[in-house]
C-alpha cells in the first residue's frame, strides 16, 4: 500500500495589486463595506490561467529538488480554463515538459480537495510523483461593474508536488459530495458572466463545510480540538469564522489569507496552504484539515497528517 506526502510547493498571483479604494473610485461601495461584509482588503487581478499555473509548478518543483521529467501524472484545479478544447493541463504540460498523462478537474472552489484525493488514489494505483496545481483567473468571467463579485473576485495560482511513500502518507480521510440541483446559485454559462445568489450560498455553506469537516474528522478517528490548523475556502471571513466556531476550532488555528488574495475559487486553499507552510504555521506531524464548498455545488474536506 503506498500513500504520499508533500515535498514541494509554490505559488503565482499577477503582479497588479487591486484594493478596496481602487474599487470604490468606479463602484458605489467602499474600503469600510467591502472589509465589513467579506473580510478582503486587496486581491490580484490579471494573466492567463495556464501562466499563472506554470509559475505556481516551476516554484513548486524548484521547492522540492524536482525536474519536470521526474513528474507522471499533472492534475490542474481550474474553472477558468484557457479554452474549451484543449484542457490547460495540456497547456501547462507542455510548457513544463512533465512526463505521463495531464487533465483538468472543474468543482469550482471545492476543486483542489477533489485533485488532492484523485491524486493520492493515482499514487495508489502506482504514480509515483503527481505535480498538483490550483489555478485560476476569476476576474477574466466577472462583471467587473457588479458590485458584489467585483468586489470579491481575484486571480491566482499555487502548486504542490507530491511524493508517494511507502504505508499511508499525509491522506487521513477525505469527505467528497455534490448536490447538481443548486448549480442555479452560483453559474456562469458559456460567453457569461459569474452569477451568485450571495444570500443563499451563504446560508448553505456554513452548514455544508461544517457537515463535510466533520465526516472527515469522525472518519479519520480524531477530533476537532486535535486539529492544528484549519485551511478552508477563501469565500468570505464571516463563513470561515462561523465555520470555525461550529467546529470548535480557535481563531489563532485558521489560516486566513481572503484579505490580501480575495476568492480564488481552486486556488484558494492551495494559496493558503502554501502561506501557512511559508510563513512558518505548518510543522511535521500536524493535523491540517482542508475543506471547501463551490459551485455546482460541490464540496469536499481532507485530513492531512503532515508529512505522513
Amino acid at each position: 500500500m503506498a500513500g504520499a506526502v508533500t515535498i514541494g510547493w509554490g505559488s503565482s498571483v499577477p503582479d497588479n495589486v487591486v484594493t478596496n479604494d481602487d474599487l470604490a473610485k468606479r463602484l458605489d461601495t467602499s474600503n469600510e463595506w467591502i472589509l465589513e461584509r467579506t473580510g478582503i482588503r486587496e486581491r490580484h487581478m490579471g494573466g492567463v490561467t495556464s501562466e499563472l499555473a506554470i509559475a505556481a509548478a516551476k516554484e513548486a518543483l524548484a521547492s522540492a529538488g524536482m525536474e519536470p521529467g521526474d513528474i507522471d501524472l499533472l492534475v490542474l484545479a481550474t474553472t477558468t480554463p484557457d479554452a474549451l478544447v484543449p484542457g490547460t493541463s495540456a497547456i501547462v504540460q507542455g510548457a513544463l515538459g512533465t512526463r505521463g498523462g495531464a487533465f483538468d478537474v472543474n468543482a469550482a472552489c471545492s476543486g483542489f480537495i477533489y485533485s488532492l484525493v484523485a491524486a493520492h488514489g493515482f499514487v495508489l494505483a502506482g504514480s509515483k510523483r503527481v505535480l498538483l496545481i490550483g489555478a485560476e483567473t476569476l476576474s477574466s468571467i466577472t462583471d467587473m461593474n457588479d458590485r458584489t463579485l467585483a468586489v470579491i473576485v481575484g486571480d491566482g495560482a499555487a502548486a504542490v508536488v507530491l511524493e508517494a511513500v511507502p504505508g499511508q502518507g499525509e491522506l487521513l480521510s477525505w469527505n467528497l459530495g455534490a448536490d447538481g440541483l443548486l448549480r442555479h446559485l452560483l453559474c456562469c454559462e458559456h460567453g457569461g458572466y459569474l452569477f451568485m445568489d450571495g444570500k443563499e450560498i451563504f446560508r448553505r455553506a456554513v452548514r455544508i463545510v461544517v457537515d463535510s469537516a466533520r465526516e472527515a474528522i469522525v472518519a479519520a478517528g480524531v477530533t476537532s480540538e486535535q486539529v492544528d490548523l484549519f485551511v478552508p475556502h477563501q469565500a468570505n471571513v464571516r463563513i470561515i469564522d462561523a465555520a470555525r466556531e461550529r467546529l470548535g476550532i480557535p481563531e489563532e488555528r485558521a489560516m486566513v489569507t481572503i484579505d490580501r488574495y480575495g476568492n480564488t475559487s481552486s486556488s484558494s486553499i492551495p494559496l493558503a496552504l502554501v502561506a501557512a507552510i511559508t510563513e512558518g504555521r505548518l510543522h511535521a506531524g500536524d493535523l491540517v484539515l482542508l475543506s471547501g464548498f463551490g459551485a455546482g455545488m460541490t464540496w469536499g474536506s481532507a485530513l492531512l497528517r503532515w508529512g505522513g
